[in-house]
């Protein structure tokens, strides 16, 4: 087709020049990892919870004394901690993805060039090869052998031949033979584009965890509300003091909402993003990152994955004398302009292509087929490719049984009546088989140790033999290694296939479609699904799994749909992956139960206080003081802490079992001191230093629960806290900063017997949940 005419008159041979190219429309998209500068400084500014208390603090400095305003800095720490945590992560991802982008390549001036894919404009003439990702919709102008996988698009399983004046749609993908077409829609206008516009945006909520977050805010936000109002007009109507009155009421509500929560998960995804950047490792969805700390099952693809990228040509076997068995591996590994790495590997050894071979029609290499071939002309019908599925039985079939059984790759060169005989199973004859070197990655070894400390279950699925994939495994230590499946014999039925793939480890000749059911099998199994791959034939697997990881060398449309890509191409790399991914919900989970510990207990006592019309027993400052100790801070050094625990399902109840027995005896706790020494002869700010030291030390009580299992940090960390409440206490200057006076040591001691029944109750409350971590 070369030379030939579009629709929109250009030539294939000579595409754009750069003067059209500059003028033209450039493909421009939003790119999903990162959203703007704005964007980020509105989602932490304009908030539900910054609104409430900005309306709270506005009353205290009206109606109050300043010192009770000082959780109104809480807004502005909120905030920009928040965008400062986003940007670091928007600048990390957004120089990775810069370096994850494959480059197009184009015809402009009659040359081929490299560019940008936001580079690419209207009317470029784009050139393809398998594995290449269509970013653009455009018309085919050119077509050898050219095969679009369009299944992401419309479902369709098989892919779709495309001839001269075929249309290709934006994020369907190449996987077999060569073309190129000429862009007719780029940027927003493309079909891809237009499709998934909400989802190419930037994503920080869509996961199960931020969705329970999410729960938590709503509910509590309906609570507020009216227990806000009630304890309002309670401290309103008991109270002489108007100013006293606002006091004890904002005191309630502001302890109600979790602000710092929504902040501290932002900012353990935020980290997690930077943390994996520095290794190279680019997150292409935040979500992602709960992904790594919930799976349960690491489905490997051997090529790229657990050997090394690229093979060498071992040794040609030939099986029948006479025939020019080089010349024909060298033409028929020479079709494809863009060859695979096996290709390479065999035109590295013979480097001067053979003349005299003109193909006549050719069938390229893919996955699916797991063989190529052409038709010479006089010189035959020739076909390379996978011996179990091109011969039936003879001398080269158990030979090449016997070759593969070792670990060695193994091809078959074959002659046929025509291009259409192995096409529908017919007979071939083998004239040679070709064995190739694959290199085991030296860090797999290492990398399998540490998924089968962590009770991550590992699959090894591969497109090759069986054989040669069960060689590899148990060379590896892989448990089961031993015992390859052949895919071709699997049931079709997903149950049956999915207690096959729980029992099994190894298997072989596993077409791309087959991958896709193997995580279709094992999610229907309640597994949580990760699945590496390089190549075009992991692109549909990796898209349906809870979490696709590319390699960096990998094709452009695999990187495309991925949601963690290894930018280094190292398997070494993904225990550190599945450690951030742990560290990161484990470490939510306790920060978690402590905010809603908080919000529970203000809660609690802000109905009781309101439905008996008493004064509430602590001001907002002595709220600002307890909360810095045994929340704020713990929470901001447990959120990034190191975790190796595997995080599992049921957030949401398991932090409610928690929370809410805690917050009631910590409530209950409070109350009862307040009550205890009110009805004496102390002061009422003594009365209330009382019951902050009942707040303190119940909530202290919880971190310290929270914080196990202790090590030398987290138990440095839960002692500084209760130092420094002692220096509070301690210091005059501090006491009249936060009202504190105490001055009566019975009234304190009273506080102290009553915090200490409480701890031992929640932790009874706790353990009987089955919350308690050992």
């Amino acid at each position: 087709m070369d030379g030939t005419t579009s629709a929109h008159g250009l030539t294939s041979e000579q595409g754009l020049t750069s003067a059209q190219a500059a003028a033209a429309k450039a493909n421009r998209v939003p790119r999903r990892s990162s959203r703007s500068l704005s964007a980020i400084v509105r989602a932490n500014v304009f908030t539900l919870f910054n609104l409430v208390i900005g309306v709270l603090w506005a009353l205290i400095l009206i109606f109050g004394e300043w010192q009770d305003g000082l959780f109104g800095l809480v807004i502005v720490a909120n905030a920009l901690i928040g965008i400062v945590q986003e940007v670091r992560a928007k600048r990390t991802l957004d120089r990775l993805a810069v370096v994850n982008e494959a480059p197009v390549r184009v015809r402009r001036d009659g040359e081929e060039r490299l560019v940008h894919p936001h580079e690419v404009v209207l009317g470029d003439l784009i050139l393809l090869g398998a594995g290449d990702r269509l970013l653009v919709d455009g018309e085919v102008v050119r077509s050898e052998g050219l095969e679009v996988d369009e299944s992401l698009l419309t479902g369709e399983a098989d892919p779709v031949h495309k001839h001269a004046g075929d249309q290709v749609l934006s994020g369907s993908f190449a996987v077999a033979g060569s073309g190129a077409f000429v862009a007719t829609r780029v940027g927003t206008d493309a079909y891809a584009v237009k499709l998934a516009e909400e989802a190419s945006r930037f994503h920080l909520a869509h996961s199960e965890l931020r969705a329970g977050v999410a729960n938590f805010i709503k509910y509590i936000t309906w609570l507020v509300i009216p227990i806000g109002a009630l304890l309002i007009y309670s401290q309103l109507k008991h109270s002489a003091d108007f100013g006293t009155a606002i006091t004890g009421a904002v005191a309630g509500i502001v302890t109600m909402i979790p602000e710092g929560l929504v902040l501290m998960t932002s900012i353990a995804f935020a980290v997690g993003v930077v943390r994996l950047g520095r290794r190279r490792c680019l997150v292409q969805e935040l979500p992602a990152i709960e992904g790594l700390a919930r799976v349960d099952v690491l489905c490997l693809d051997k090529t790229g994955t657990l050997t090394a990228g690229g093979m060498e040509l071992e040794q040609v076997l030939p099986l029948r004398d006479g025939e020019p068995v080089e010349e024909a591996l060298a033409a028929v590994a020479g079709l494809d302009d863009h060859p695979n790495p096996t290709a390479q590997a065999i035109r590295a050894h013979y480097r001067d292509r053979v003349d005299g071979w003109t193909a006549r029609e050719t069938i390229p290499f893919s996955s699916a087929r797991k063989w190529s071939g052409a038709d010479f002309g006089e010189r035959g019908a020739w076909v390379l490719g996978a011996p179990d599925v091109l011969l039936q039985d003879g001398e080269g079939y158990r030979r090449s049984a016997e070759l593969a059984a070792t670990g060695t790759r193994v091809l078959a060169l074959c002659r046929a009546d025509s291009l259409g005989t192995p096409r529908e199973g017919g007979p071939v004859e083998a004239v040679a088989l070709v064995t190739l070197k694959q290199r085991i990655r030296p860090d797999a070894h290492e990398t399998l140790r540490y998924f089968a400390k962590q009770g991550v279950t590992v699959k090894v699925i591969s497109g090759d033999n069986p054989e040669a994939v069960s060689a590899i495994a148990v060379g590896l230590g892989i448990p089961g290694g031993d015992r390859a499946v052949d895919a071709r014999a699997l049931p079709d039925d997903e149950a049956k296939l999915g207690e096959l793939l729980d029992a099994n480890t190894v298997f072989g000749r596993v077409t791309p479609q087959q991958k896709r059911r193997f995580v279709s099998a094992l999610q229907a199994r309640g597994h949580t699904v990760a699945m590496t791959g390089d190549g075009v034939n992991d692109v549909l697997a990796l898209k349906d799994a809870d979490l696709g990881i590319a390699m960096g060398a990998g094709s452009p449309a695999t990187k495309a749909v991925a949601q963690v890509v290894l930018l280094d191409n190292k398997f070494a790399t993904l225990p550190y992956v599945v450690g951030e991914g742990r560290r990161v919900l484990a470490n939510i989970e306790r920060v978690s139960n402590l905010f809603l510990t908080k919000t529970f207990y203000a809660i609690v006592l802000s109905l009781l206080v309101g439905v008996a019309g008493v004064m509430f027993p602590f001001a907002p400052r002595h709220s600002t003081l307890v909360n810095a100790l045994t929340i704020g801070v713990p929470a901001f050094f447990l959120a990034l802490a190191p975790t190796f625990e595997r995080s599992k399902p049921g957030f949401v109840p398991r932090v409610l079992r928690f929370a809410v027995p805690s917050g009631v005896l910590c409530a209950g706790a409070v109350l009862l001191s307040f009550w205890a020494v009110h009805t004496g002869t102390s002061t009422l700010v003594e009365d209330q230093t009382s019951a902050v030291i009942t707040l303190f030390l119940t909530t202290w009580w919880v971190l310290v629960l929270i914080a196990r299992p202790f090590t030398w940090w987290r138990a440095g960390l839960v002692g500084a806290m209760a130092v420094l409440f002692v220096v509070a206490l301690s210091i005059p200057f501090v006491q009249d900063f936060f009202a504190l006076q105490p001055d009566d040591a019975v009234n304190d001691l009273i506080a102290v017997g009553i915090s200490l029944v409480a701890a031992a109750a929640i932790s009874v409350a706790v353990k009987v949940a089955g919350t308690l971590r050992p």
